[in-house]
């Protein structure tokens, strides 16, 4: 797998992010706040067991195989059950990509550097931008299959986590600038239907999109090529 480069063997825990005044803090992602961590027992175990359900359907059938009914039937388990914990397939699908967005989320707060603490801001998003495009690429299918209309997909927490990890590498590289507005510009160039587009349809290969990541960091925050 490309991204495993990026990632440990085992996913550290995940630790209480601090929240000093006027940071923007990274999210805790995967679920709706009001709901998961009030979660029975039973209730996790039931969710887990239809995660992994659907996992092996997209394994086995691609994306396109994944249903609501596929899912129920391969876990056992009455339509209706995965309907009320995750509303439609577009959820349940966003729940699959949730998973390995938390271990990139783990990796950001505590991993090994360049991705996790410890190299310089600007060597962090480098390689931030490389490893969701691996990330992305290995993925794709479902990526492109779990992706919902723009404004509920730029609202999701997954989203909204990674934005705020890139505002606040630009804040610390050029805090002049509208670091808000463009993290989400950077994290556009980072886009599933964007990766797909120009791999698929246009024959790039992945390595000129990792290129053009390096270079528009360097443009965007004037820290040059890496050396």
């Amino acid at each position: 797998m490309l991204y495993a480069v990026f990632m440990p063997s085992s996913l550290p825990h995940l630790p209480a992010s601090p929240d000093p005044a006027g940071a923007p803090q990274l999210l805790e992602i995967g679920f709706a706040a009001d709901d998961e961590p009030c979660l029975r027992a039973d209730a996790a175990r039931n969710r887990a067991r239809l995660l992994e359900a659907a996992g092996r359907l997209v394994a086995e059938h691609g994306a396109a195989g994944v249903t609501m009914e596929a899912v129920a039937v391969a876990a056992s388990v009455g339509k209706g059950t995965v309907f009320r914990r995750f509303g439609d397939r577009t959820g349940l699908l966003t729940a699959l990509l949730d998973h390995t967005t938390k271990q990139l989320q783990a990796d950001l707060l505590s991993g090994p550097p360049p991705l996790g603490p410890g190299a310089p801001a600007q060597e962090r998003l480098r390689a931030f931008g490389v490893a969701v495009l691996r990330w992305s690429a290995e993925q794709l299918d479902l990526h492109l299959a779990a992706q919902p209309e723009p404004e509920r997909r730029l609202a999701h927490p997954s989203h909204r986590v990674l934005a705020t990890h890139v505002t606040i590498l630009l804040r610390e590289l050029v805090p002049e600038a509208d670091c808000a507005l463009q993290a989400q510009a950077l994290m556009g160039y980072l886009d599933p239907a964007l990766i797909h587009y120009l791999t698929k349809k246009c024959e790039m290969p992945l390595e000129r999109l990792e290129a053009g990541w390096i270079d528009l960091v360097a443009r965007v925050t004037g820290t040059g090529p890496p050396r």
